[in-house]
């Protein structure tokens, strides 16, 4: 039913403005103790045990924040938790890959020009990528090399490159992307629900019991909190990539991923720097502007945009829509309203590249986009922007009227 669509679309928004909420949430806690951390300062008169403090001001009032490295000497009355920031997170993304890439395999999903499967083996190719990615990354934390800090991040920066090659070889450019931000986080929150909160709670259980906690619990979650640090970037570049064929739909798109991680690195590490009150390391923002560049550059190597939907893919939906009786109105409203800019090469001024990857060429790729214009340009006024080609209301009601048609028949 269309109305299906409606609700679809409608959930997607949902989950999305969840997920931005508690990824803002986390990635703001995140960034304030990593702050905090590093601005602690030794003095002589802190407690026994305490490592630093800090004295800081927000809101109109003072805070003064000490820090233990293992734990005080008695179990304070109260302990605020920073952990469910990041379990939502994980989920609300979870909801969303389930809603849009796993919901609509065969458009976001599967690119059978690089990979002919089926949607449920594709399903389980992600699944089991997410869980394995957190198995081999936990088993290399707690290796020999793990005492290493940086031949460790090292090793996963290589893991991250590898993962990036190898999903433009399973699925399309944007679920690749998006999957590697998955893979990202998915180990980001794993180390909060795996290990450093349960190592947290083995030391409140001790203060408890009146028993010495042993340093190694707090050993253990610092080093994987660093690696959520220098993560955190790359997560939000891949998240935000969809919106950017540039970025994943190029034939280089693994590469220009692998120096997105080398950009994080360097911006993080700014960051980190002038928080410990070490100087302001302005090369790193050097470094990151030519990275940058050489993204943009590598993005119009090749100038096509890779990624395009295969024409077996489509097969089921063009016997839907183009069948429909409208679709001959329908083709040349799209043709007169939307081509422009749809296109392989845009004609409409300002325009280089088809937006979101999107082409309605030929009647197979408006067939494949039917519930796109349907709820872009039909349902709603959101294209053309600002109705830049004049489509009128009544151009509007024969979008609507083309696709409800189409998915009413198919359901008779």
């Amino acid at each position: 039913m269309y109305e299906y669509a409606i609700a679809w679309e409608w959930l997607a928004f949902a989950a999305r403005w969840f997920h931005v909420i508690t990824a803002i949430a986390w990635i703001g806690s995140s960034f304030y103790f990593i702050a905090l951390d590093l601005g602690l300062v030794k003095r002589p008169h802190l407690p026994p045990g305490a490592y630093g403090e800090e004295w800081q001001v927000h809101g109109g009032g003072f805070y003064h924040i000490q820090k233990y490295l293992v734990a005080p000497a008695q179990m304070p009355e109260h302990l605020t938790w920073f952990k469910y920031e990041s379990y939502f997170t994980w989920i609300s993304g979870f909801l969303m890959l389930c809603i849009v890439y796993y919901g609509g395999a065969d458009l976001f999903l599967i690119d059978r020009h690089v990979l002919d499967i089926s949607p449920p083996t594709a399903i389980l190719i992600s699944l089991g990528s997410l869980a394995l990615g957190w198995v081999v990354y936990d088993l290399l934390c707690k290796s020999p090399l793990g005492r290493n800090t940086w031949g460790l991040m090292a090793v996963l920066y290589i893991v991250l490159v590898f993962m990036a090659w190898g999903y433009t070889q399973l699925f399309t450019g944007r679920a690749a992307f998006l999957h590697l931000g998955a893979f990202t986080a998915t180990i980001m929150s794993a180390n909060v629900f795996m290990i450093i909160i349960p190592n947290q709670k083995i030391v409140v259980a001790d203060l408890i019991a009146g028993r010495v906690p042993d340093p190694k619990y707090g050993q253990v979650a610092k080093q994987r909190s660093l690696h959520n640090n220098y993560l955190t970037l790359p997560v939000i570049f891949f998240m935000l990539s969809n919106h950017y064929p540039l970025s994943f739909g190029t034939q280089f798109n693994w590469v220009i991923a692998a120096l997105v991680f080398l950009m994080g690195v360097t911006i993080r590490h700014w960051f980190n720097t002038t928080h410990a009150r070490k100087g302001r390391p302005t090369w790193t923002w050097i470094v990151t502007v030519i990275l940058f560049i050489l993204i943009m550059w590598l993005s119009t190597v090749p100038k096509l945009l890779t990624g395009e939907t295969d024409a077996a893919a489509v097969a089921p939906a063009f016997q839907q829509f183009a069948g429909d009786p409208h679709f001959p109105a329908v083709k040349q409203l799209v043709s007169t309203r939307c081509s422009m800019c749809h296109a392989a090469e845009p004609v409409y001024e300002g325009i280089v590249r088809p937006p979101n990857g999107v082409m309605l060429e030929n009647d197979a790729k408006i067939a494949a986009h039917a519930r796109e214009i349907y709820i872009q340009a039909g349902r709603s006024h959101a294209m053309p922007p600002g109705n830049i080609t004049d489509i009128t209301p009544d151009e509007r009601k024969l979008l609507v009227a083309w696709f409800e048609s189409a998915v009413e028949g198919k359901k008779q």
